[in-house]
Formats: C-alpha cells, structure tokens, sequence
C-alpha cells in the first residue's frame, strides 16, 4: 500500500506539471513539453526544462496545445489572444472576448506569449537610446630610424533601425606626417568626412530619407564640403542576408576651397548593397552619382566598400575603401581622393 501511495502522488504530480506545460507534437510524433515562447511562419521556440530553448521548424509542428495565453497573429494583420489548440489541422484560439476563434495554420504569421509580446510592442516604440549597434575602427603606424613617419586612421559607424525606420551615422579620418628633416609636404595626409542620414518607410519597400554629408581634405585645398539632400529610395532586396536599396534625389552643395567657394544644386543617384558572407563577414558597398544642375557635364562620384569580420563578441577586423571623384577640382589639384583604411573594430550595441 505505501508503494501504491508513493506512486500515486509521483503520477499526480507528474501530471499537474504537464497539466500546466504547453505541448506540440511534431510530424514525426515527437513531443515537446515546455513553455512555448514565439513562432513566425517559419520556426517555433519552445523553452523546454532541461534542453534549453528549442528551435523547430513550423512546417513540421503538427499540433499545438497550450496552457498560458498566446498572441495569435494572422496574414490579415489580426491578433487573437488566449489558449492556442489544434482542432482538425487548424488552431483553435480560445479568446475570453468572442469565444473560440478558427484559425488555419498556414495563415499565421506570429505567435508570441506575455513575454514575447511585451517585448515586440516595445520593439513598435523604441526611445532614441534604443536599438543602436556600430563600431569604431583605430589604425596606427610609426616609423623611426631610416624613415620618420607616422599615420592614424580613425572610423566611427551608428546604425539605428527600427520597423518604421532608420538612421544612420559615420564618421573617418586619415592623418599622415613625414617628420624626416626637409620632408616636403611635411604632413601627407588630413583628410576628414562624415555625416548622417534619416530614413523613413512610406511602404514595405518605399522610403523617404533625408542626409546631411560634411568633407575636408588640407591637401585638395577643400576647406569645407556641405552637402544637403532628400529623396526617395527603393528596398530592391530587404532580407536578413541580403538588402539593396536604390535612391534618388535632389542635393544643394557649398564647397569652400583656399583658392574659391561655390554652390550649386545637383541630382543625387545611388545604391546601397549590405550582404552577409557567413556568420562573421558582413560586406557593405555604395556607389553615388551627383550631377551638377549649374554646369552640365559637371559631376562628383563617390564609391565605398567595405568588410567587418567578427573575431568576438565585441572586437573584429575592418577594411574600407572610399574613391570620391570631382570633375572639376580647384587647379593644380587631382580628380582623385583614394582613402583604404583597415584595422580592429570595437563594435557596440544598446
């Protein structure tokens, strides 16, 4: 009798706790007890006692049952709220409101709990401190003995992206001296850029953006470069490994140089590709086009292209190649500015 006891308290037990766990059977006939976290038309996460967090793929759930209440959301942008089972293939949502609610499997998009779902509508409205990731990229080299000279190279990169948009921030600088005795030009390079840009979904793929892009370079005699502009841009490819946007718009130029100053409205014409090669490279490239509305035929072109490699958590290695090209640069000063950096990047999210 105390045997029977003993087991018939282990069994009761053992059954509460699966009284008030979720379950889903898989198309295998495997079953999974745990707490289910979230699902999107593609996978479903399950916490589970002792594995962890289980990953499945959402084709090969075959039945869902669950205990804690579920946000349910449909292709038509629908949320229904309470217990989630599956009755004759589809899933049965047991809302306290409006009874219980038919839903076929293939027609749900999303699938959160309390705690997954408090987590996605804040995600809907994030404070400008949030959800912002970058790097900042340091380069150096001395030289003394035969040669005497000396390079730094700094980068700084800010990206925040939200559903509805996204800003973006950079920032370079190269400064070069040769020290050695009668060295002319004594400093080899001083050059600075940076700036920033807003963007803003009008549709899943349309965006409005506005950018404001600043220069200097001692060298070219470039005092000061202020670009301006707006337009309109086209996510051609938006994906997790993939995004290529198409822009256009207009700009107003001021550019300042020791020997003259000029303004000038132009069109701007570009594209972005960011692509991911593995899970540590990422590969970025942009290529813009502004064609002076004042002097036909006049033009700048800027190219950039660049690779992060993850080496941990926080540190990688970066290389960048930027070529800015001026139709008209001030007399005696080249077309050309070539800027390569590479070096370790501290990267940075909040």
């Amino acid at each position: 009798m105390p045997i029977v006891r003993i087991l018939s308290v282990v069994w009761f037990f053992s059954f509460c706790c699966i009284s008030f766990a979720d379950q889903i059977v898989l198309t295998n006939g495997d079953r999974l007890t745990g707490t289910i976290m979230k699902a999107d038309d593609k996978t479903l996460v399950i916490k589970t006692e002792f594995a962890g967090d289980v990953t499945v793929q959402w084709p090969a759930v075959q039945e869902i049952h669950s205990t804690q209440t579920l946000y349910l959301v449909t292709r038509g942008e629908k949320t229904l709220v309470g217990t989630v089972t599956t009755a004759d293939g589809n899933l049965a949502v047991g809302t306290t409101t409006s009874g219980t609610a038919t839903v076929a499997k293939a027609d749900v998009t999303a699938l959160r709990n309390d705690e997954e779902q408090a987590t996605y509508e804040k995600s809907l409205h994030p404070t400008l401190l949030h959800d912002w990731a970058g790097g900042a990229n340091v380069g150096f080299a001395l030289t003394r003995g035969n040669s005497e000279t000396k390079n730094l190279a700094l980068a700084f990169t800010a990206d925040r992206r939200t559903q509805h948009d996204e800003i973006t921030m950079y920032a370079n600088t190269v400064y070069a001296t040769n020290d050695a005795a009668g060295a002319v030009p004594s400093v080899t390079a001083n050059t600075t850029q940076g700036g920033a840009r807003y963007a803003h979904n009008l549709t899943t793929r349309l965006f409005g953006y506005g950018s404001a892009d600043f220069q200097t370079d001692a060298l070219q005699g470039l005092n000061l470069r202020s670009v301006l502009g707006g337009g309109l841009g086209l996510h051609v490819i938006n994906t997790n490994v993939t995004t290529l946007d198409l822009l256009g718009g207009l700009n107003y130029t001021r550019e300042s140089y020791t020997t003259l100053k000029r303004n000038f409205a132009a069109l701007t014409v570009g594209e972005e590709l960011m692509h991911k090669l593995g899970v540590s490279t990422i590969f970025n490239e942009k290529l813009y086009f502004f064609p002076d509305l004042n002097e036909i035929g006049e033009y700048r072109a800027t190219f950039n292209l660049g690779t992060v490699t993850k080496l941990s958590k926080w540190l990688g290695w970066q290389n960048a190649f930027g070529d800015i090209y001026v139709t008209y640069p001030p007399i005696g000063k080249k077309e050309n500015d070539i800027l390569l950096t590479t070096g370790l990047n501290v990267s940075f999210s909040h």
